[in-house]
């Protein structure tokens, strides 16, 4: 066994971190950790970058889909709130667009995608639910992404559905958000029933076996002591909501 000690700075991170009105971004993204999507001239943290590019060349469908908003920051978020608010009302642009500093946007690890046709909205993209949209949807999984914003948990998203949304989660986390049919607010809901000490959750998802575990962090300053085998790869993601999430691979 190894016992590693991560600070609040290391867990303000990680593909779990939840971003929304009730969980604002607790630290801006360090640009050392965003890369260009492609040729789109959209930045995505590195390794949502890297598997959604591998994604797009597994289906072959770089020509059919457009990556519309990636990265944003602070201030690009402000400016799309107040031009949202300016042009189209209060109630669209709290269905639609996220507070600044609320936004998964700001994380790096969201993107908005569009069926490539013009003319193309920036704020509701045209990402139907057939053809290559489906297609990647139904791939996407096997590859960590979900669809953010699904339709009927308006309630707890604080969000109206969003089709064209997307956002890294990680293997398995995606798998399993699919399985049990989970926003990601509830996910990590569902993943503090399983915490360090007591009964890991244990699946086998795409061939492959993961314990999962929940660890709160330390109150007064945030960080966490995990004790983990030795032998096992392992990663952890900060939540955002007090504690991190553990996953081994088994």
């Amino acid at each position: 066994m190894k016992t590693i000690t991560l600070t609040q700075a290391a867990l303000n991170r990680g593909s779990l971190l939840l971003v929304n009105a009730r969980h604002p971004l607790p630290e801006c993204v360090a640009p050392e950790r965003l890369t260009p999507f492609l040729d789109s001239g959209i930045l995505l943290e590195r390794r949502t970058a890297l598997v959604l590019e591998n994604l797009f060349k597994a289906l072959g469908c770089a020509s059919s889909l457009l990556p519309v908003s990636g990265y944003r920051t602070l201030t690009e978020q402000k400016q799309i709130y107040a031009s949202s608010l300016a042009e189209n009302g209060a109630d669209f642009t709290g269905k639609y667009v996220a507070l600044p500093d609320c936004s998964e946007h700001q994380t790096g690890l969201a993107i908005d995608l569009s069926l490539n046709q013009q003319p193309v909205d920036f704020i509701r993209p045209f990402f139907p639910r057939d053809g290559i949209c489906e297609q990647f949807r139904e791939k996407m999984i096997s590859y960590g992404f979900v669809e953010r914003y699904p339709e009927d948990r308006e309630g707890i998203t604080g969000i109206a559905a969003e089709p064209w949304h997307f956002r890294y989660v990680g293997t398995p986390h995606a798998a399993i958000m699919k399985l049990h049919n989970l926003c990601l607010e509830e996910y990590i809901d569902y993943l503090s029933l399983f915490p360090s000490v007591g009964k890991h959750l244990e699946i086998s998802i795409l061939n492959k076996s993961f314990e999962i575990f929940y660890q709160k962090t330390d109150p007064q300053d945030g960080s966490v002591t995990l004790t983990l085998p030795s032998s096992l790869p392992f990663q952890v993601s900060g939540t955002n909501t007090g504690g991190c999430i553990v996953t081994l691979w088994k």
